[in-house]
């Protein structure tokens, strides 16, 4: 399983993990709904179960991910400023480069 972190997403991410409630937790990327060939992201900070994958990503940042989830390998979280603020999950190994 492969995740892919944006440098702004990272930045906000640490933040989040960093917060007192927070410090047992690591971020958790699941899928909202699936339709076709590709799904919606939805993203909390969680524990893992027996059921998970663990993937560490090049930004220091633990995603815990359902095993066995072919949609979820292969995600990128970003996070941008303009035109709305907020984070967008993507995968566009599965060619799911955004909502539509």
């Amino acid at each position: 399983m492969n995740v892919k972190i944006s440098r702004n997403a990272a930045k906000v991410l640490q933040t989040e993990l960093q917060q007192e409630e927070n410090k047992e937790l690591k971020l958790r990327v699941y899928i909202t709904h699936s339709h076709g060939d590709h799904a919606h992201y939805g993203m909390a900070m969680d524990t893992p179960t027996e059921d998970d994958v663990v993937v560490s990503t090049d930004k220091g940042i633990d995603v815990i991910l359902k095993k066995d989830e072919p949609l979820l390998d292969g995600i990128r979280i970003d996070y941008f400023y303009v035109p709305e603020e907020g984070f967008a999950v993507t995968n566009p190994s599965k060619g799911n480069h955004g909502d539509h």
